[in-house]
């Protein structure tokens, strides 16, 4: 598959934004608690700094454009398997924060 998180009408298109802020939505997140990008921006953090996720594994999941020395053009790589690992990763880690275990707060910067 292409995509970790397919549309749910094509395998060929990513998961809408608007599908996620519905999900976080039913889960009970409000829309003054976070966001969609805040969301991203929360998991992408937590992968490289918490979970020790490469972050050009991080990147390509994000749909970023990766940096890489030789240029964009010849740079064609997915790490689909490396990226589903990941996804893995945040979900056990999203697991045990619900459970309270490894509960590590996060405060909000002045």
């Amino acid at each position: 598959e292409r995509y970790v998180f397919p549309s749910i009408r094509t395998k060929e298109r990513p998961m809408s934004d608007n599908t996620i802020l519905a999900a976080m939505r039913r889960m009970g997140i409000g829309k003054e608690e976070m966001s969609g990008h805040g969301f991203r921006a929360m998991a992408r953090t937590i992968l490289d700094e918490v979970l020790g996720v490469r972050p050009d594994f991080i990147e390509h999941q994000l749909a970023h454009a990766v940096r890489d020395p030789n240029g964009r053009a010849y740079n064609r790589t997915a790490h689909l398997p490396e990226r589903k690992k990941m996804m893995q990763q945040w979900a056990d880690y999203l697991d045990k924060l619900k459970a309270g275990v490894d509960v590590i707060p996060l405060h909000r910067g002045a």
